[in-house]
């Protein structure tokens, strides 16, 4: 067992409250600049190096999970962990706190506060991309050392980085995943022990509970159009159309954007223009590109718009997630334990460390490192976090600041 899965195994007794949980997921809500898979690597940082919440093992099985769920992985991620920690409303306390930084800053540019610097070529934004680069590489490492401690699974997250980089679509990392388990059963018969351990994974749902979620996630994809269609209600026209597209649409991030470009765009809800300009925004503030949502509510050109309109698209879209890991996690918990699925996680987790090593080069590193200066940036940022130990939170705001002096 790693020395974070024992530490997590000694502290998972010790549950938080709402209020710990808001407070930390909205220091992160503010910070978390560089898309999803460098919230991981915040994630990994504040709960598993930093608080120890939980341990190496069991996040990185979370992980995992949420690839194999539609909707934004780390989201799922994060709601997973507020339920860990502090229960339903553990759950509503990190979602709320992460999303909403970047919701209200994307309703404001909504309304007309261009001063945001929506340009992708502001310093201080090459330097957060810079920053970035340092957090998924330090996530990357640390993560290697506990899950790929042998040639064994090392072997396996090479192979799942080379798959992911020939392959760089949604299906591509449920396949990278789904090789992982395979290898792990094939291969991994004697190097997995101590994947039994939750290492602080135990959540607090019940049967019924998990069945309840599942059920209310389905029948709401089945109804809502029903209900739109006979009621002719606008509003819930709108929450149909961003609640689909947060359960069908797998990968997260950018991928959803076609999808909400069929919802909005291609009925003339939103202006083509109108839906660039607030995509280009939404990558120049932290948090979930989901909360993208929150921006196309508000400037519908039929009611319900503004912040009634941000509000209905942000809830709906981010749904289907929430009901998702209420019902999926207290099933993977039990999964998780078996002999057979110790040796698949053990390739799975495995297999995660090369998602993540692919990703850190493309996209994180292919666009958070364009310059001498941006290299710089993240060689010091990554020194700071590794060796130095300064907050992830800390390390980013000082990039922001030297990208908006010195680029």
């Amino acid at each position: 067992m790693s020395a974070s899965d024992r530490a997590a195994a000694v502290g998972q007794g010790r549950p938080g409250s709402p209020l710990e949980v808001f407070r930390v997921f909205l220091v992160l809500g503010f910070t978390s600049f560089g898309g999803p898979v460098a919230h991981i690597g915040y994630f990994r940082e504040a709960f598993v190096v930093r608080r120890q919440w939980l341990g190496d093992r069991a996040y990185a099985d979370l992980v995992a999970l949420c690839q194999f769920l539609p909707g934004p992985a780390s989201s799922q991620v994060g709601m997973a962990i507020g339920l860990q920690r502090a229960g339903y409303l553990g759950l509503l306390a990190a979602w709320t706190a992460f999303t909403l930084p970047s919701a209200i800053l994307l309703v404001a540019f909504a309304y007309g506060a261009s001063a945001l610097g929506a340009d992708g070529g502001s310093g201080w934004i090459e330097g957060l991309k810079a920053a970035a680069v340092a957090v998924v590489a330090h996530a990357v490492l640390g993560m290697a050392r506990t899950l790929t401690p042998d040639r064994e699974r090392a072997a396996i997250a090479v192979a799942g980085m080379v798959l992911a980089l020939l392959i760089p679509s949604a299906g591509g990392q449920v396949l990278v995943i789904a090789l992982g388990a395979v290898l792990g059963l094939a291969w991994l018969r004697g190097v997995a022990p101590g994947t039994s351990d939750s290492g602080g994974l135990e959540v607090p749902v019940s049967r019924a509970a998990a069945f309840g979620a599942l059920a209310m996630f389905a029948a709401l994809l089945v109804l809502l159009p029903v209900l739109s269609a006979t009621t002719g209600s606008a509003a819930v026209t709108l929450f149909d159309g961003f609640y689909r597209a947060g359960a069908l649409v797998f990968g997260g991030g950018h991928v959803v954007l076609p999808l909400l470009q069929a919802e909005v765009v291609d009925p003339g809800l939103v202006s083509r223009d109108a839906f660039l300009a607030g995509y280009g925004a939404a990558q120049a503030v932290p948090g979930p590109l989901f909360s993208f949502a929150a921006y196309l509510g508000a400037v519908m050109n039929a009611p319900p718009t503004g912040i009634a309109g941000a509000a209905i698209a942000l809830v709906a879209i981010f749904l289907p997630s929430a009901l998702l890991i209420v019902g999926a996690l207290r099933f993977w918990e039990r999964l998780r334990r078996a002999p057979l699925s110790q040796r698949a996680l053990a390739g799975v987790n495995a297999a995660v460390v090369g998602l993540l090593a692919a990703a850190l080069y493309d996209p994180v590193f292919t666009e958070g490192v364009t310059s001498k200066g941006t290299m710089a940036i993240a060689a010091v940022a990554f020194v700071l976090l590794a060796s130095w130990r300064v907050p992830a939170w800390a390390v980013v705001i000082a990039a922001g600041v030297a990208g908006f002096v010195a680029l």
